[in-house]
């Protein structure tokens, strides 16, 4: 073997190989009432989940669980509809320190799920008779360094 493809072998790999739904429903609770209502100013309560399970030595399976649920303001907080997806994604991770693990399945991996996860959840809120429910940027080098600085304080308390 060549001093080349010795090199190749121990450089780092990040790839995604396979993205799929493993979770998706929406429910419109309050059709066909809800489509007649006027004047709609939205109010989202919206929550996040991040998994990441190791699959073999290689390959981990990281998902984007998402619920969001979309009610009207001015009609005492109606609900006009829910969405839940879990999203996940199958990367090929090869060669990388230890130490950088924990930042690209918090921050990487999600960062490339994302965009997808949002244009699902922005088509199912179309196919469920409404406007396409596009949500906001997700900061996840933001949420990562949250928690780690929460469990060093959590640690030293």
């Amino acid at each position: 073997m060549t001093e080349a493809n010795e090199a190749n072998q121990d450089m780092p790999v990040f790839r995604l190989q396979k993205m799929y739904i493993k979770d998706l429903s929406f429910e419109n609770p309050n059709a066909p009432q809800i489509f007649l209502a006027r004047n709609q100013e939205l109010k989202v309560d919206f929550n996040l989940q991040l998994n990441s399970d190791k699959v073999d030595d290689d390959h981990w399976e990281v998902s984007l669980g998402i619920t969001a649920k979309v009610m009207d303001k001015n009609s005492d907080d109606t609900v006009m509809f829910i969405v839940e997806v879990e999203h996940a994604g199958i990367f090929t991770l090869k060669n990388i320190p230890e130490e950088h693990m924990t930042r690209v399945l918090a921050i990487d991996c999600p960062l490339m799920l994302f965009p997808f996860t949002r244009q699902i959840v922005s088509q199912v809120s179309v196919d469920g008779g409404f406007m396409p429910f596009l949500m906001e940027p997700i900061n996840f080098v933001g949420l990562y360094e949250s928690a780690r600085k929460q469990n060093q304080e959590g640690q030293q308390q």
